[in-house]
């Protein structure tokens, strides 16, 4: 399937199975009157296809070293896309931020890495599913720069287009999407 073919395929999928209307008050403790739950669409064995080959093509050529972001929306976008890119032969690493963590065991606040493996000097791009102002983006970010990573790059399946560009502009991030929330309010 082409690229362009991809794109619409999982556009269908995300309307389908992600996208509703109705009020809803988002993580940002804004108020909207429609909404975006990626979960079944990460979780539909289509849908989490489209999204790692989708999003691996939009960064195959970022020289990354891992991918990962915060607790839950990041964790089986990231672990798909570790996946494809073995497949593909240009493995991406996968690891994630808990919003706090663990009381017990390790108490590890990035989970994913072996023992004595750190995100220190690497380059890595935080992924969310969706995104409205980028503040649970940036506790990702800002746990992931603590380690000493490079973070080049802030990927979202879906902009709500309502202050996540600023947020990442003032913190000297580029944020790509795949799709932006006003593709979905045209349809």
């Amino acid at each position: 399937m082409s690229k362009s073919a991809s794109r619409a395929r999982l556009f269908e999928i995300i309307r389908r199975r992600s996208f509703g209307r109705g009020e809803v008050t988002l993580a940002s403790g804004r108020k909207s009157d429609f909404y975006f739950n990626l979960k079944p669409t990460m979780l539909d064995p289509e849908g989490a296809t489209l999204l790692a080959e989708l999003t691996y093509e939009t960064l195959k050529d970022d020289n990354l070293d891992f991918i990962g972001g915060l607790e839950m929306g990041a964790v089986p976008l990231a672990g798909a896309l570790a996946q494809i890119s073995w497949i593909k032969g240009h493995p991406i690493a996968a690891f994630f931020v808990r919003k706090k963590p663990k009381e017990h065991g390790a108490r590890l606040a990035i989970e994913g890495l072996p023992k004595g493996e750190t995100l220190a000097g690497k380059r890595v791009v935080i992924v969310e599913d969706v995104t409205t102002t980028g503040g649970s983006a940036m506790k990702a970010v800002e746990s992931v720069r603590e380690t000493g990573a490079e973070v080049v790059l802030v990927l979202t399946m879906v902009d709500r287009e309502e202050g996540a560009t600023d947020t990442f502009g003032a913190a000297g991030l580029p944020f790509r999407s795949l799709y932006k929330a006003s593709e979905f309010l045209k349809a």
